[in-house]
């Protein structure tokens, strides 16, 4: 290798390092520039300024706070006598889910167990309701799903089907006034009624029939109740 080559060589070397060098320095002034600028230290200045609270210093919900107490629904056992003002009081009472007329219900105006003692009474398949009365003495349930007192004056989302085997429905709130039609009754199995009341007296029934074949049935408006046992399933027509 020739001198000249030699030096070229060690030249290319030295400037390297010396670009190496100038590298470095030129890191450091950029940090030192970044850095600068104020007294703030760094964890001053990489901070960024938090948005305020928006409502106040409002708390959050006691999750301990007093609730309202629940309402008590008043009901009756579906087996067993009972003496009207001292084990259950006067109102308008519903059961559910009663098969086969399995259930059976009594009003009555003493405690004689005797025939014309009874003020009405009925064996049920689906749903009942009854108006027990302050006059009455006793109510009789055997059988029966729990009795539970509802609101004479309740509203509700009515239907236009209706179980033929459903039993009462309450005109208003389970089933909407109208024209309902039952077919395929066989036999004058099909029993419906209409009525004004729950007292389940015979002055509180409107109109009734038992059915062979077709039925058609206009509910009205002013009917308190609809009744079907034995029945084709009813199809609001009207």
């Amino acid at each position: 290798m020739s001198q000249q080559q030699q030096q070229q060589r060690n030249w290319f070397a030295r400037h390297k390092v010396l670009t190496a060098a100038g590298a470095i320095v030129a890191v450091v002034v950029i940090g030192a520039a970044v850095g600068g600028g104020g007294d703030e230290s760094p964890g001053t200045a990489a901070k960024q300024e938090q948005p305020a609270k928006q409502g106040g210093d409002k708390k959050a919900p006691e999750s301990d706070a007093p609730k309202a107490p629940e309402k008590k629904v008043v009901t009756i056992d579906g087996d067993g006598d009972f003496e009207v003002g001292g084990d259950v009081k006067p109102g308008l009472y519903r059961s559910t889910g009663n098969k086969d007329a399995g259930c059976y219900w009594e009003r009555a105006k003493d405690a004689s167990a005797e025939t014309d003692s009874i003020l009405a009474n009925d064996n049920v398949t689906g749903t009942s309701y009854v108006e027990i009365k302050a006059s009455d003495k006793l109510f009789k349930s055997s059988g029966c799903g729990t009795w539970e007192a509802v609101d004479a004056k309740a509203k509700g989302t009515p239907g236009t089907t209706l179980k033929g085997d459903g039993g009462m429905f309450k005109v208003g709130v389970d089933i909407a006034p109208g024209t309902y039609k039952s077919t395929g009754n066989k036999d004058a199995e099909c029993y419906w009624e209409r009525s004004k009341d729950a007292s389940h007296g015979t002055d509180s029934i409107l109109a009734n029939d038992n059915v062979t074949g077709t039925a058609i049935v206009k509910v009205g408006a002013s009917d308190a109740y609809f009744k079907s046992s034995g029945c084709g399933d009813w199809k609001k027509t009207g």
